[in-house]
C-alpha cells in the first residue's frame, strides 16, 4: 500500500509502506496513546507472572506471605509450592510500538479481596482473564464480573507444567464463552505469548468499543 504525502512544491510524492512507517516513529511530537489492562482470573493462576513477564519497569507487587491464617480458604492442592500472595494488585508497563503504551494492573484473586475490583478496574479498556485447566471454575468470578460490567475480555489459559492441554474450543465450551470472545492457550512466564494475548485483547476491544 502506498501513501501520499504533499511536500513543500506541491508535489504529491509516494511513500511505501516502510519509509511510511519509519516516519510514524520518527514523530515525537505525537503523543503516544496509554491504556489500562487489568489482568484478573483465580488464586495462583499466573496473574503476577504475567505482568513481570512483559513489563519493561521493574513490576510493583504487592506480595504477602502465605500464613496457616488462610489454610482454610486458599487452595494449594494445585499449587503446593506456592508462599506468597497478591493482596493488593500488581502493577507493570510495556510498549507496543512507540504510540501505544499499556499499563496492567494485575488483580488479587482472593474472595476477601475482590471489594477492589471496582477501583483496579476504572478506566480500563479489557481484562484478560486467566484461567487454569486443572481449577477452572476458579475463573468464574471474573467472568461473571466482566460480563456484568460490560468490560471487553479475553480468555487465556495458562498452561502449567504437567498440566493437561486441552484446545481452546474445548475450553470454551467448558466456560460456556460466546463465540466472540477470544479463547488462546498461553503460558504466562514467557514474554512472547503474553504479548500476543495482551494484542489479542486490543484487537477485541476496538471492536467492541471502536470509540
Amino acid at each position: 500500500m502506498d501513501y501520499a504525502v504533499s511536500d513543500a512544491s506541491g508535489v504529491a510524492p509516494l511513500l511505501d509502506e516502510e519509509e511510511q512507517e519509519r516516519s510514524w516513529q520518527t514523530d515525537r511530537s505525537r503523543a503516544p496513546i496509554a491504556t489500562k489492562i487489568v489482568v484478573a482470573g483465580g488464586f495462583g493462576v499466573g496473574k503476577t507472572t504475567m505482568v513481570t513477564a512483559v513489563s519493561e519497569i521493574t513490576p510493583l507487587q504487592t506480595e504477602a506471605l502465605m500464613t496457616e491464617a488462610s489454610a482454610e480458604t486458599d487452595d494449594l492442592t494445585a499449587t503446593p509450592g506456592k508462599l506468597t500472595t497478591t493482596v493488593a494488585m500488581d502493577f507493570g508497563r510495556i510498549t507496543l510500538d512507540d504510540d501505544l503504551v499499556l499499563y496492567l494492573f494485575g488483580t488479587p484473586g482472593q474472595q476477601r479481596f475482590w471489594f477492589m475490583w471496582d477501583d483496579l478496574v476504572r478506566g480500563a479498556i479489557g481484562a484478560v482473564v486467566l484461567a487454569d485447566t486443572r481449577r477452572l471454575k476458579d475463573c468464574f468470578p471474573a467472568l461473571d464480573y466482566f460480563e456484568s460490567c460490560g468490560l471487553p475480555y479475553v480468555v487465556a489459559v495458562n498452561h502449567f507444567d504437567g498440566s493437561e492441554r486441552f484446545d481452546p474450543d474445548d475450553v470454551r465450551e467448558a466456560l460456556t464463552i460466546p463465540s466472540n470472545i477470544p479463547v488462546m492457550i498461553m503460558d504466562a512466564r514467557r514474554r512472547v505469548p503474553v504479548i500476543e494475548t495482551l494484542l489479542s485483547l486490543v484487537a477485541h476491544a476496538l471492536e467492541e468499543t471502536p470509540e
